[in-house]
């Protein structure tokens, strides 16, 4: 009686379950789910990971001035008239620029130091008295491509004018005109003239985007020639490894769509990219400690404290993280600041909250590094 029934039992369960199957499929054949309810994600065996379409707001952690900005900065990335650049400001930072000048009183001389041209920033008030032997090196960013003198402004305006500090910012030699190792050599040339006048431990150097990616660069290349190692460095939007889609790793598939309103790359891909496509590194070996400094502990084990910045949807994330975790490793004095909510360079709107955050960080850390 028992063996006759369980499978009577068993047959019922399996229609009564296709019943509740039917009654939840759509006419596509698709099953229904409830408003609230997450599409599933799907893993493969090799661990990728198919994640459904979904929302991201912007971060409640943000203040207002900064959700405001985010939802700009994205909605600007979409835009192609926004993005092009007009006498080396991309349009999209021209107010920024407007709130950098509005808001803090610098002189600016344009000159020559080792015969590379640079932009020369200095507090109107004057440099302050523990600062007065003290300079520090800004390389812009803007992708080897550009963004001199926008960049360049943003990233030393504020620096210059809150701490009180000279800061020199150098127009080194970018692409497709020219290609590494155009960019280090200027960098050198100008290291070189200031240790003339300053000690290295007196002189810093830090840069964001391509700027942080050539700090790095800039360092390993001083080791190669034989140039004393200078005081401290800040590698900020940046990570010291590179690939085709940005820097290379989780980042380079979780942040460009909430960070730069950009879809993620495709994967697998059937023709695989080069390592990268920027101009300026075409015919560089990726393995060159002088184009990834990342790829040499040997390199690395030599650097001054750093200082990393990055932001949750920074689509350098990744290799910063990375890059913070392997100077660590090697005994190099580090220090990793991540920002929520926000992307690459976001500090360069100086009007905001977490903008006036990053500078903090960035001058103290200075100060604490730098013989005086």
């Amino acid at each position: 009686m028992a063996s006759a029934t369980f499978p009577l039992i068993a047959r019922t369960m399996r229609f009564a379950c296709a019943l509740v199957l039917a009654a939840t499929l759509l006419p596509s054949g698709q099953p229904a789910r409830a408003a609230d309810t997450p599409p599933a994600v799907v893993v493969d065996a090799d661990g990728t990971v198919h994640v459904p379409a979904m929302a991201v707001p912007v971060s409640s952690m943000l203040s207002p001035e900064a959700r405001q900005y985010m939802a700009d900065h994205l909605h600007d990335m979409q835009n192609p008239e926004k993005v092009r650049q007009v006498g080396g400001v991309p349009v999209f930072m021209e107010p920024y620029l407007a709130e950098a000048k509005a808001a803090y009183a610098y002189t600016m001389r344009e000159h020559r130091i080792g015969g590379v041209r640079v932009f020369d920033y200095a507090p109107k008030a004057g440099i302050a008295r523990r600062n007065a032997r003290r300079v520090l090196i800004n390389l812009h960013g803007g992708g080897f491509m550009g963004c001199f003198p926008g960049c360049a402004e943003l990233e030393a305006i504020p620096v210059a004018t809150l701490g009180k500090v000279r800061v020199v910012s150098v127009d080194y030699r970018q692409g497709p005109e020219h290609k590494f190792p155009a960019a280090s050599e200027d960098v050198a040339l100008v290291y070189r003239a200031l240790l003339k006048s300053h000690r290295p431990a007196q002189i810093g150097i830090y840069g964001c985007s391509a700027g942080g990616m050539l700090t790095g660069m800039a360092l390993a290349w001083f080791q190669r020639h034989d140039l004393p190692r200078p005081g401290a460095a800040g590698i900020f939007c940046a990570g010291l490894t590179s690939s085709a889609n940005g820097f290379g790793g989780d980042a380079d598939y979780m942040t460009a769509a909430v960070g730069e309103a950009r879809p993620a790359p495709a994967w697998p891909s059937t023709s695989p990219p080069t390592w990268t496509a920027l101009p300026y590194f075409k015919d560089a070996d990726p393995k060159n400690p002088l184009v990834s400094p990342g790829s040499s502990d040997a390199v690395l084990r030599r650097f001054p404290p750093t200082l990393i910045i990055t932001a949750t949807r920074g689509f350098e994330l990744s290799s910063a993280v990375k890059t913070h975790t392997r100077l660590v490793a090697l005994g190099v004095p580090a220090e990793l600041h991540v920002w929520e909510g926000l992307f690459h360079g976001f500090f360069y709107k100086p009007d905001m909250p977490e903008s006036r955050e990053a500078y903090d960080v960035i001058l103290k850390f200075f100060d604490r590094n730098l013989a005086r």
